[in-house]
This record gives C-alpha cells, sequence and structure tokens, in this order.
C-alpha cells in the first residue's frame, strides 16, 4: 500500500514538473489606454516617481517606506519601495527617457521573492489625445512558472495595469481641464501648479 503511495506520488511530481517545464521562457504583458491630453502632460505624470502615488495600483500600502534617489525625474531616477506583503520590496530605475515618446524602467524585486523585469510606457500622439501603452517583460523563473499554472500573469498584472492607466486617465484629464479652466478666467494661483506651467510653457512654445 506505502508502496503504491510512494508510485502516485512520484508520477504526480513527474507530471508537475513537466508541466512546470513546459511553461514559456518568457513573458510579457501589455495594456493601453487613450488619455484626452497632449503627449506632454502625459509623458510628465510617468516620467516623475514623485507623481506616481497619485495614480500607481501598486500603492496599497499607507504605511509604505518610500526612498527617492538619483535623478529628479528622467534617466536616473530611482524610487525604492518597502511595505506589507501587498506590495512587498524593490527598486525602480528610469534607464532610458525620450520626451513624450518612451520611458524604460529596469524594475528590481526583492520582496516577497526575487526578480528582475523591464517595464516600458510609450506615447502615441493621437490629436488632442495620447494613448499610453504600459508593458512588463521579463524572464519566467522556476518559481513564476510553477505559479502560472495555477494563475495567469497577463490577467493578474494586467489588470493592475488597467487600474493604473484608468487612474492615471482621471488624474491627467482632470487636471488638464482644471489648468484650462484657470488661465480661461485668470487665476494665478495655479500658475505654482507645475502642470499648468508646463502647459503654458508648451503653448508659448
Amino acid at each position: 500500500m506505502l508502496r503504491t503511495i510512494l508510485v502516485v506520488l512520484a508520477a504526480l511530481l513527474a507530471v508537475f514538473v513537466l508541466l512546470v517545464a513546459r511553461q514559456p521562457d518568457e513573458f510579457r504583458v501589455t495594456r493601453s489606454a487613450t488619455i484626452s491630453a497632449p503627449a506632454d502632460r502625459v509623458f510628465a505624470e510617468v516620467n516623475d516617481f514623485h507623481r506616481w502615488t497619485a495614480w500607481s495600483p501598486f500603492e496599497k500600502d499607507p504605511a509604505m517606506a518610500r526612498t527617492f534617489a538619483g535623478q529628479p525625474t528622467g534617466t536616473g531616477a530611482i524610487y525604492e519601495w518597502s511595505g506589507n506583503r501587498d506590495v512587498g520590496a524593490g527598486r525602480s530605475t528610469i534607464v532610458d527617457s525620450r520626451p513624450n515618446d518612451l520611458i524604460r524602467i529596469k524594475l528590481e524585486f526583492l520582496r516577497p521573492f526575487a526578480a528582475t523585469n523591464t517595464a516600458e510606457f510609450s506615447f502615441v500622439p493621437r490629436g488632442e489625445q495620447t494613448s499610453v501603452t504600459w508593458t512588463l517583460y521579463g524572464r519566467n523563473t522556476l518559481l513564476s512558472k510553477a505559479i502560472g499554472l495555477f494563475m495567469s500573469m497577463d490577467v493578474m498584472v494586467g489588470t493592475e495595469f488597467e487600474n493604473g492607466l484608468a487612474r492615471l486617465k482621471a488624474v491627467v484629464e482632470s487636471s488638464s481641464a482644471g489648468c484650462a479652466f484657470a488661465q480661461h478666467t485668470g487665476d494665478e494661483t495655479w500658475s505654482c501648479n507645475p502642470i499648468c506651467s508646463s502647459m503654458a510653457g508648451a503653448r508659448r512654445r
């Protein structure tokens, strides 16, 4: 009886290992959204880690420790976080920043598991709107392959991206509307807002 149980368990383990080994070596998750604002407005929100707290879907821990280092924005900007089990710990570094076109981020997870992936944001102007695409890609570790047997990476991460893009859309469109109203009414208090200042500068150019 015991011998039979061990044989069955060994067979199940072999099947499991085979299934894990057959999982893709790489993954890629992509989501897009259209935002009613010029590309420079949308780009500015993503190019500055300090602004991510307003729209990132991963800011789930109010007590999360945040550290900003390197450049204030763009290439060389670094954002480190450490929080509860929902957010873990890690570091994001902007390694490529092309104004109103592309932002590439090296994403290093330290907890609950170690992994290094790449995130990209691309911006495509479409008249008065901007198409934003958020992509995450990297190599599947043995652990991520095993997890992939029970849950879809595309669904799990993709849902977060959809929520984040929806929040980014709300932030950008509401601030753009507020700036437009302030400029129309001559409200000078809005001149201290960096978003409005950038819009005004763009118009002057």
